[in-house]
């Protein structure tokens, strides 16, 4: 399941404290004697008066845009309230963190984001996410990793089951996962690595369990695969302009601990252009696949946390998924944009499955808070087929 991630998001509240101010003492003085006069302290010495609570926080957003130092390791935290249509009203913290391994032209910063959820529906996560970027881009790790525990909804396996709103059943998900990808530079924008992954997957205080058609509501696995990528971005977490396009292929041998053998497959194409100074357009194209053998948890789901917004998180999975969403963004006034966004998305077990009936549209509607330098708070009223979701996010849907 994925939360925060794209890194999901929390309200504007620092957790920023003032200092508490210190009374200066008084001379004493007596009867017999002169009292004590402080000598004259020139105007431009005079030490500036502290900053209380509101005044730091309000500092605190102000200067949170400027450009990220070059000597240090430029940390920023949120906190506070957010909410999404899957977790409810939630609490949640994050320490998101820039930094490059050298200044220099050629290294892009790298990003760690440590994050902490919890919700009023008993939804509790916590996790890290980002990409280390070596001297002169030669290698990138990504990683992400999280422990989850979510009070959901099951709606079954497959199209026909899933859109019948009466047809879903309670259950508990306690999830652990780990990805982490290790790719080297092979030309000009161009990379290719190995891809580990583990997830451990369990189903408790399940309602209906004939919704799981027999499959064992505990699963344990371990993959490894390979990724390339091409990625001609400006930046990697709101571009402006350039392409990025990834494949991806995981294995999940029996010789590595797993039940069975399956394989899970991903592709990922973006497009990013600034067709005036204010205003960019971004095209996502996105495939997942599936072998017949994938457990439940395994397979492709509508991230509705991500590009297609306005569903339930979870509900639609299958053996393969595809979806395609164009988006508008405009800056409007200083640190306040807004976007625009229309796509389609499909779950299928073969090709011709995928009809007019079939398709889930996402549209809407967001408003962007530039929080830092090309790092946006973002909210987001989806409409999807029959559904509508609300989401505060941080980083661009895609």
């Amino acid at each position: 399941m994925k939360f925060i991630t794209r890194h999901t998001a929390i309200a504007f509240i620092s957790l920023i404290f003032g200092d508490l101010a210190v009374a200066g003492q008084t001379p004493e003085t007596t009867a017999d004697s002169v009292p004590a006069v402080a000598p004259a302290v020139p105007a431009d010495t005079v030490p500036p008066r502290k900053k209380g609570l509101i005044s730091r926080i309000i500092s605190y957003f102000d200067d949170s845009n400027k450009p990220p130092s070059q000597k240090k390791f430029d940390i920023s935290f949120l906190g506070g309230p957010s909410y999404s249509s899957s977790t409810n009203f939630e609490i949640a913290v994050i320490a998101a963190g820039l930094y490059k391994s050298r200044y220099d032209s050629l290294t892009p910063r790298s990003n760690i984001s440590i994050f902490t959820e919890v919700s009023v529906i008993g939804m509790f996560n916590v996790g890290v996410r980002g990409s280390h970027i070596f001297p002169g881009d030669h290698m990138r790790i990504n990683y992400d990793g999280n422990f989850t525990r979510f009070p959901s909804y099951f709606w079954g396996i497959g199209f026909d089951s899933e859109r019948n709103d009466d047809n879903k059943g309670k259950y508990t998900l306690f999830e652990s996962a780990i990805k982490a990808e290790f790719i080297w530079k092979l030309g000009r924008n161009v990379f290719l690595g190995p891809a580990f992954t583990f997830n451990y997957s369990q189903a408790d205080d399940v309602k209906k369990p004939e919704l799981w058609r027999g499959e064992r509501l505990k699963q344990l696995n371990y993959g490894a695969g390979i990724v390339f990528s091409l990625d001609t971005r400006d930046d990697a977490e709101n571009p402006y302009k350039g392409l990025h396009f990834q494949l991806s292929n995981r294995y999940y041998p029996t010789f590595l601990g797993n039940r069975r053998y399956f394989y899970t497959g991903e592709v990922t194409l973006g497009i990013y252009h600034r067709f005036w100074e204010s205003g960019v357009w971004a095209l996502q194209a996105h495939g997942a696949i599936s072998g017949k053998d994938t457990p439940w948890s395994m397979l492709p789901t509508i991230d509705a946390s991500g590009a297609v917004r306005g569903y339930y998180e979870g509900r639609y999975r299958d053996r393969n998924e595809a979806d395609i969403v164009l988006e508008l963004r405009q800056k409007v006034w200083r640190r306040n944009g807004i976007v625009l966004w229309g796509g389609v998305a499909a779950v299928f077990d073969h090709p011709s499955e995928i009809t007019g009936r079939r398709l889930l549209p996402t549209y809407g509607i967001g408003y962007r808070w530039e929080f830092k330098k090309r790092v946006n708070v973002r909210v987001d009223f989806g409409i999807g087929r029959h559904s509508t979701a609300f989401n505060v996010s941080i980083n661009e849907a895609f």
